[in-house]
């Protein structure tokens, strides 16, 4: 049986912002998986959770999960919980843990990336989050304001800035060739 870690590994950032953090919803949690994914990608030319996002309005969207969100797989409804929720504003689709957090997947820079993104953001509210994401020269705006592309995929390669991007891309490049070479024997 093929155990996908990539997988487990999202839906454990999922569990781990919705112990976390205060006040998450949907909109919210887009947010720190994006900034956890593309932190992590700046560091090591790897995304953390497998996830591609998407520049819309309000900011970039793993869209591939915001389609899950109507219909769990079956680890994800195990640990999370996505119930609608009044707010002074309407409706908030809250999200709460259901499972403890398993770090075992993670490393120690993986882990440093979450508790400082969730002490950060610990008491942001979405639309502090959209603003957070809307910053000049972020990966977002060079897809949404700069290009105009709108709704389409946000390269992880914009969070690097030019020498970042040759140096992860050789590393990036070495690795492929080592697990090629190893995977041959």
């Amino acid at each position: 049986m093929h155990v996908d870690h990539q997988r487990e590994k999202f839906v454990q950032t999922v569990v781990f912002f919705a112990k976390s953090v205060r006040k998450l919803g949907k909109t919210k949690l887009f947010k720190l998986l994006y900034f956890a994914d593309f932190m992590h990608y700046r560091d090591t030319g790897r995304s953390m959770t497998g996830l591609d996002y998407f520049a819309w309005k309000m900011g970039p969207v793993p869209v591939a999960f915001f389609e899950e969100i109507k219909h769990p797989k079956p680890d994800l409804a195990a640990c999370v919980d996505f119930r609608e929720t009044p707010i002074a504003a309407g409706q908030m689709l809250a999200v709460t843990a259901k499972c403890g957090f398993d770090a075992q997947h993670f490393s120690k820079r993986e882990i440093r990336i979450l508790n400082q993104l969730a002490e950060e953001f610990k008491d942001a509210t979405a639309d502090e989050m959209v603003e957070k994401t809307h910053l000049e020269n972020s990966p977002w705006h060079k897809v949404w304001d700069v290009e105009g592309r709108r709704q389409a995929q946000i390269s992880y390669d914009l969070a690097l800035r030019g020498q970042d991007r040759e140096a992860i891309q050789s590393l990036v490049d070495a690795r492929t060739e080592f697990l090629s070479a190893f995977q041959s024997e």
